[in-house]
C-alpha cells in the first residue's frame, strides 16, 4: 500500500533518545511535555489498490529518505498545513502475515511528532480517538516494472495492464529506486489519484513516445503503438476522475468557508461559480475566504546548525 495509519504505540521507545532527535529539528530545547509522539506504518509491499507495490529494496531507501520529512494535511504543502515531522523510521517484518502474491510482508514504520499547542490540540485528539488514522505518503519513483514483463510499464514494449490476470499470474507494477520522499499526509480516503501518492513513475517516456507517432501528416497506429496508446489515454482518463473528485472536495471546504463567515451560498451554487475557475483559482478563493479545514497556526520547524545535518535541502518539496 502506498497509504498506511496512525498505529497504537507498542512501547519500547527511550523518551530520551526520542526527545533528542526532537530537538535537532527544534530551534529551541523542548520538554516531552511540549510534544506529542506517535508511531506511523508509512506503506509496505504489499499489492495496493492502484495494483502497485513498493519492493523491499524501496522500502529501505524510503526508510532513510522519509527520515525528517513533514506531516501535512491532505497532500497539500503550505506551511500552515505542517503538524508533524519524522524522527526515524524503520523497515520491519510483520511475523505471520504475507503479501497478495505470498512474499514475507514488510513495512515501513515511522516515529513523528507534533508540537502540543492549542491549534494542534484539536488534531492530536482525533489520533488518540481513532478517527484521524489513515496517511498517505508523497514520494518520486524513479521506474515502475510491469510483475509480467519485467519491462517498464507504460512503454511502447509493454502491452500488460494492472490488475488483470496473465496465465493465473496477477499484473502489477513494482515500485523501484525511489529518488526523493516528499512528506506523508493526514487524509480521509488514502490511495486515490487526487489525495493519495504523488509519484513520478516517469511518464515522460511514454508520452514522447506518443508524440512521435503523432507527428506528421499521417498516423498509424498498431501493435505495441496501439497498446501504448490505449494505456496512456487510460492513465489520463483516470488523472481527470481524480481531478474532478478533488475539484469536488474543493468546492465543499468553501461552502464550509462562506457557512462559518455567515454567508449563506449553498453547494449548487459554489460548484456553478467554481465550474469556471481552476483549481488554483479555487484554492486561492478558500483562502480569501478562509478554509475551516485548517488550523490558524502550525509551527515552522527546520533542522539548525546544531544538527548532524547540511542544512534545510532535505526538506525541500
Amino acid at each position: 500500500m502506498k497509504y498506511g495509519m496512525v498505529m497504537k504505540n507498542a512501547g519500547g521507545f527511550d523518551p530520551a533518545e526520542e526527545l533528542a532527535l526532537v530537538n535537532s529539528y527544534s530551534r529551541r530545547e523542548l520538554s516531552i511535555d511540549e510534544v506529542y509522539l506517535f508511531s506511523v506504518i508509512l506503506c509496505d509491499n504489499d499489492v495496493d489498490r492502484d495494483y502497485e507495490r513498493f519492493t523491499l529494496a524501496s522500502l529501505k531507501t524510503l526508510e532513510k529518505l522519509f527520515v525528517g520529512k513533514t506531516g501535512i494535511i491532505d497532500h497539500n504543502p503550505t506551511a500552515k498545513n505542517q503538524k508533524a515531522r519524522v524522527i526515524s523510521c524503520r523497515v520491519e517484518a510483520v511475523p505471520g502475515e504475507k503479501t497478495a502474491i505470498g512474499d514475507d510482508l514488510y513495512r515501513l514504520t515511522a516515529r513523528a511528532y507534533i508540537r502540543r499547542t492549542e491549534g494542534n490540540a484539536e488534531l492530536i485528539e482525533a489520533i488518540e480517538a481513532g478517527i484521524v488514522k489513515e496517511v498517505s505518503v508523497g514520494c518520486s519513483i524513479g521506474h515502475t516494472y510491469c510483475s509480467i514483463c519485467g519491462r517498464e510499464m507504460h512503454a511502447p514494449s509493454c502491452e500488460h495492464v494492472k490488475g488483470r490476470t496473465y496465465d493465473g499470474n496477477l499484473c502489477y507494477g513494482e515500485l523501484c529506486d525511489p529518488k526523493d520522499a516528499y512528506e506523508f499526509s493526514f487524509v480521509a480516503v488514502p490511495a486515490q489519484r487526487a489525495a493519495g501518492v504523488i509519484k513520478s513513475v516517469c511518464k515522460e517516456n511514454c508520452s514522447m513516445d506518443i508524440k512521435k507517432m503523432l507527428e506528421g501528416d499521417s498516423l498509424s497506429l498498431e501493435g505495441e503503438g496501439m497498446a501504448a496508446l490505449r494505456e496512456y489515454i487510460k492513465s489520463l482518463t483516470a488523472d481527470a476522475e481524480g481531478i474532478a473528485a478533488y475539484r469536488e472536495e474543493l468546492v465543499k471546504r468553501l461552502t464550509d468557508g462562506f457557512k462559518e463567515k455567515g454567508i449563506a451560498v449553498g453547494y449548487r451554487t459554489a460548484k456553478s461559480v467554481t465550474d469556471k475557475l481552476s483549481i488554483g483559482e479555487i484554492r486561492a478563493l478558500i483562502e480569501a475566504v478562509g478554509d475551516s479545514d485548517r488550523e490558524k497556526a502550525a509551527p515552522q520547524l527546520c533542522r539548525t546548525e546544531k544538527s548532524s545535518g547540511a542544512g534545510n535541502t532535505e526538506f525541500r518539496i
